[in-house]
């Protein structure tokens, strides 16, 4: 995906060393850059256009007041990923930590023990998927985010939740056969022959 550049700053690389001199216009651009994106990837991790809205607005002060750390302005672009999705994850930790720690569906024992998720989720659109992804519960929804959308493995993501890689991998699995139902509920349906 190609995102402007002002003729000014016609690399990445000479908008990230702006940015370090605090610039404020290729501070603006550097934000511009980034905001659509971004604010998708905390919208995924949130349970409210808010909330995402201040995950956004957080990473960012993080971003600023830590770009003079960055020492490849070229790899920019994962810096900044990774950035904002561990600031959603550290908002997580701080707000479903303080909830109930077990969910109604915490007894139940899921049996789903295919790939048929991944076929069923070849059959819905991209906005349909993250939708369905929203209405889990935080736990399992934060854990899909990061294995199935952003593809850390359960050793990262218990290192970013402070769990188990185990637990992680449960968590994971609960999720995906909880969206699994939530498919098969909007007729979304797995195929026998496959």
């Amino acid at each position: 995906m190609k995102f402007f550049l002002s003729k000014k700053y016609d690399s990445v690389a000479s908008l990230v060393k702006a940015c370090q001199q605090q610039d404020p216009r290729a501070q603006t651009v550097f934000y511009e850059r980034y905001k659509a994106r971004m604010t998708g990837i905390c919208r995924r991790y949130a349970r409210t256009v808010a909330e995402a809205d201040d995950i956004f607005q957080d990473a960012f002060v993080k971003i600023f007041n830590s770009i003079n750390d960055l020492k490849d302005p070229e790899a920019v672009d994962g810096w900044v990923k990774v950035t904002v999705i561990r600031t959603a994850i550290n908002y997580y930790n701080r707000t479903t930590r303080r909830e109930e720690l077990h969910s109604p569906l915490d007894g139940v024992e899921w049996q789903v023990e295919s790939d048929d998720y991944v076929r069923m989720i070849d059959q819905m659109n991209v906005r349909d998927l993250l939708d369905l992804i929203n209405e889990l519960p935080d736990k399992y929804r934060t854990v899909i985010n990061l294995h199935l959308i952003d593809g850390y493995t359960h050793t990262e993501i218990g290192d970013m939740l402070s769990m188990s890689d185990a637990t992680a991998r449960s968590q994971f699995m609960r999720g995906r056969n909880l969206l699994m139902k939530k498919l098969e509920l909007k007729g979304i349906v797995h195929h026998e022959n496959f």
